[in-house]
């Protein structure tokens, strides 16, 4: 395959699936699969990475100005703050698990099998989860104990085929957020989750002599950007009416099809 029309798929993909419950990394194995593909390299993952991460800082712009601001003041704790709070604390196990197991995680030993039972897996505890949501908790009713098993169950996206987006979720979920809810603090979430999985990206630039292609990062970069900003903003205009019983038939329905092919 071209490698631009590759740059401008991988983009696509990963804009699309960074922030659906779907699991990236499952959706990022089709191009090898059906056309055999090269990677395009370091520099072009950090590059669909990056795009993702300014998709999400710009979409939560008002939200993420209001939770500096309020970490600025140290004799108010209003919601902002404690959302922030929050938010800190549930990033941290993923980011200790990541750096300890680094090395691991780069040496891709996962199998296309096991990303497809992982996929069918956490499906199946995010069907779970909906089913016996009650939904009445708020952002404002994160605790710090919600806020340390959101984290800690976010950890399982180390796993490929979990769904980063997924797993966080599913959690918010379980501890009784609104799905609405459960989807925001997700997603804000991703912004210290990509920022950290983007810092060990550069790290790996100082062990490989790589190359990279201005044109193939760029398409990447802004492909990415653009449909994972439309694809957070329809996501959260449209998850109450649809609810996860779509994603969870998909994310089955894609486990299958991985293990056969």
């Amino acid at each position: 395959m071209n490698d631009i029309l590759l740059s401008f798929i991988l983009g696509l993909v990963q804009g699309l699936t960074e922030f659906l419950p779907i699991s990236s990394s499952a959706h990022l194995l089709f191009p090898t699969l059906i056309f055999g593909s090269n990677d395009l390299g370091l520099y072009f993952d950090i590059s669909v990475h990056a795009g993702t991460l300014i998709a999400v800082i710009y979409f939560f712009r008002n939200e993420i100005f209001l939770m500096s601001k309020s970490l600025l003041v140290t004799n108010n704790f209003n919601e902002d703050k404690n959302l922030a709070i929050q938010l800190i604390i549930a990033t941290v196990p993923i980011v200790i698990l990541g750096f300890i197991f680094k090395d691991l995680i780069s040496q891709r030993i996962f199998s296309t099998n096991d990303i497809a039972i992982s996929n069918i897996i956490f499906a199946t505890i995010l069907l779970f989860a909906f089913l016996n949501n009650k939904g009445k908790k708020t952002l404002i009713n994160i605790t710090i104990l919600g806020a340390c098993f959101i984290g800690l169950f976010q950890c399982f996206a180390l796993i490929p085929g979990a769904s980063r987006s997924g797993a966080a979720i599913t959690a918010g979920l379980l501890i009784g957020l609104s799905l609405k809810d459960a989807s925001k603090f997700a997603f804000l979430l991703a912004i210290p989750t990509i920022l950290g999985a983007l810092t060990l990206l550069i790290f790996d630039l100082n062990n490989e002599n790589v190359s990279f292609d201005l044109l193939n990062i760029s398409i990447g970069f802004f492909t990415s950007m653009i449909f994972a900003f439309f694809t957070i903003k329809l996501f959260l205009k449209l998850v109450e009416k649809i609810g996860m019983i779509p994603f969870v038939v998909y994310r089955f329905l894609l486990g299958i099809f991985l293990l056969i092919v």
